[in-house]
C-alpha cells in the first residue's frame, strides 16, 4: 500500500524515526543498518516501507535499500517470523553477514541475534536456503532480483497480478530491461497468458 516515502527526518528514537512527508508525519521503525545510515535531522530521506496491518495496529516499516525491503518481506513469509523479530534480524547482520549465515548454515550467528533461538535460527537456515546471494541481494525462486526487476514485480502485483504470475513475467524479461520497459512488456505477456 505504501511502498516508498520521501521526506525530512524529524526525529530519531531507535528503533523509531519521524518522517515529514509533506506535512504528513509518519512514524517508521527501521533497522538498525538503516538507523546507523541515515542523514542529519532535517535533512531530506527516501525509504521504501513495508505496511503491515495487525489486528491491533498498522505499522510501518522503512529501509534505506531496496534490497532490505526484499529481505524483510523474505523474513516475514516464515512461520513464526513477524515484523518485529524480522527486524531484529536485519539489525543484527549486514545483508552479506545473513546471506553468508545462511550459506553455510550457521545458527550460532542467528541464535546471537535478540529474540532468536535455537529452533528460530534452525527455522531461518532453512527457509531462507537458495533466497539471497552471497552479497545479501534477496531472489525470488533462485533468480537474483535487481532493483529494477524488484520494482516491476511490484507495479504487477500492484495491478493485481498474484505473485506466481508477476514472477513468472519478470522472469521472461531481458536483464537489462528498464522498469518502464519491463512493466509494459510484462503487461504484454501477462495479457497473451
Amino acid at each position: 500500500m505504501i511502498g516508498r516515502l520521501s521526506g525530512i527526518l524529524l526525529g530519531k528514537n531507535p528503533p523509531q524515526i519521524l518522517l515529514d512527508v509533506q506535512g504528513v508525519g509518519y512514524e517508521i521503525d527501521v533497522p538498525m543498518s538503516t538507523f546507523y545510515n541515515l542523514p542529519a535531522l532535517h535533512e531530506k530521506v527516501v525509504l521504501h516501507t513495508q505496511f503491515v496491518v495487525r489486528e491491533d495496529a498498522q505499522l510501518l516499516y522503512g529501509f534505506l535499500t531496496h534490497e532490505e525491503r526484499v529481505a524483510f518481506r523474505q523474513l516475514l513469509k516464515i512461520s513464526g517470523v513477524g515484523p518485529k523479530l524480522a527486524l531484529s534480524v536485519l539489525s543484527g547482520l549486514s545483508l552479506s553477514d545473513l546471506a553468508l549465515a545462511v550459506a553455510n548454515k550457521e545458527a550460532g550467528r542467528l541464535i546471537k541475534i535478540p529474540g532468536v533461538g535455537k529452533k528460530t535460527a534452525e527455522r531461518l537456515l532453512l527457509e531462507l536456503q537458495g533466497k539471497f546471494d552471497l552479497t545479501g541481494a534477496a531472489s525470488v525462486h533462485g533468480k537474483v532480483i535487481t532493483s529494477a526487476g524488484s520494482d516491476i514485480l511490484n507495479a504487477l502485483m500492484g495491478l493485481g497480478y498474484n505473485e506466481k504470475e508477476a514472477d513468472w513475467a519478470a522472469k521472461q524479461l531481458p536483464k537489462e530491461a528498464t522498469v518502464s520497459d519491463g512493466i509494459r512488456q510484462a503487461l504484454k505477456l501477462l495479457s497473451k497468458a
